[in-house]
């Protein structure tokens, strides 16, 4: 089954390279929402910007395939009479990344550009040196003081992203911010696509989700689960690469880019679940590895697992390298093979077995 074409490449890229950061993933919804469109029969938002697309929706059984939309970013926190920025997190931004790098800060009036200054090389005390810390590291939009920061219409409350956009490298490496987890949304959105184009009739309601506000604590799939109240959910997210220098294999596990989607154990994934999707796996010949998670998984399957009740939820997440910068990287064939092994997934889901440990 060929999963990717042009027009799925033209859309993973205008989606990635557009801002979406926690609190503001509209305009983003809006690109995934008009891709979705021919393959729902219609769309369910709420009112922080979680977006849904439902497929057989008369149905009394429900199930859900899920990425979260959001993006790490910046706000303004504090600007100085020499009219330079001091900034705080929204989301897990990473300080030590930041000197140097371009910023877009966010206003009423338009795109500010700016940067995120640092002492020269040659202004430093070798061995002395400070690290980037959240109280040092600033961004300088080239104004001359604080009056004409504010006159640009940038103020406290702003919110600032990078402008990195999307590239291949080595002919199938994705590299671009914000995979984590917008990668999600795209594979979520391509399963559906595939459902439809292959005239495939599930015998339950279909409710494609990307949520909003994973990166503040789960917030878009808590609320959401509240509406849908489904009976499964099938979480896709992301994992660390741990092949890369300085990760501990030891406490990280071992997980390596390229070969294939990566099936989490954890106490809110439901068991019986896991093990259809594992022997879905295993019978259609996609790989996949095992990652074992501690107390909860860190992912929206946390939010839909505990609520109304209980819902049998399951993470199949994407390896990605360098999670939380600019340059995050994925394989193609790992992005490829989690679709094929949640489209597989659904289509074998045999509703009269279900997933109760007493059936």
């Amino acid at each position: 089954m060929k999963i990717l074409n042009d027009k799925s490449m033209a859309f993973l890229e205008a989606y990635l390279n557009n801002p979406s950061p926690t609190g503001y993933e509209w305009e983003g919804q809006k690109i995934w929402m008009d891709y979705l469109r021919p393959y729902v029969d219609h769309f369910i938002t709420d009112t922080y910007g979680t977006a849904v697309g439902v497929v057989n929706p008369d149905a009394p059984y429900k199930v859900v395939i899920e990425g979260h939309s959001d993006e790490i970013s910046w706000y303004v926190n504090y600007i100085n009479e020499k009219g330079l920025i001091y900034v705080i997190r929204n989301g897990g931004s990473d300080h030590q990344i930041a000197p140097s790098k371009w910023v877009n800060i966010h206003t009423k009036k338009g795109m500010v550009k700016g940067v995120f200054g640092w002492p020269a090389i040659h202004t430093r005390k070798s061995g002395k040196e400070e690290t980037p810390k959240l109280d040092n590291i600033f961004i300088d939009i080239g104004a001359k003081d604080k009056k004409e920061v504010e006159k640009m219409g940038v103020h406290v409350g702003c919110v600032i992203t990078y402008p990195d956009s999307f590239q291949v490298i080595n002919k199938n490496k994705f590299v671009c911010r914000a995979i984590d987890n917008r990668a999600g949304g795209f594979m979520v959105a391509e399963v559906g696509r595939l459902l439809h184009l292959n005239n495939v009739k599930l015998p339950f309601g279909l409710y494609i989700t990307n949520a909003v506000q994973e990166e503040v604590g789960l917030h878009g799939a808590e609320m959401i689960t509240q509406t849908l109240k489904p009976d499964i959910a099938i979480v896709t997210d992301v994992c660390h690469d741990t092949t890369t220098p300085m990760i501990n294999q030891k406490e990280q596990g071992y997980i390596e880019m390229g070969k294939g989607p990566v099936v989490s154990y954890a106490p809110a994934v439901q068991n019986k679940l896991r093990e259809h999707i594992i022997n879905t796996a295993l019978t259609k010949k996609i790989p996949f590895q095992r990652l074992a998670s501690s107390r909860y998984t860190g992912t929206d399957t946390d939010a839909f697992a505990y609520s109304n009740g209980g819902v049998a939820s399951a993470l199949i997440s994407l390896p990605l390298r360098y999670m939380h910068t600019t340059v995050e990287m994925a394989h193609q064939e790992d992005v490829e093979n989690v679709i094929r092994l949640i489209y597989e997934t659904l289509i074998t889901i045999d509703l009269k077995k279900g997933f109760s440990y007493f059936d």
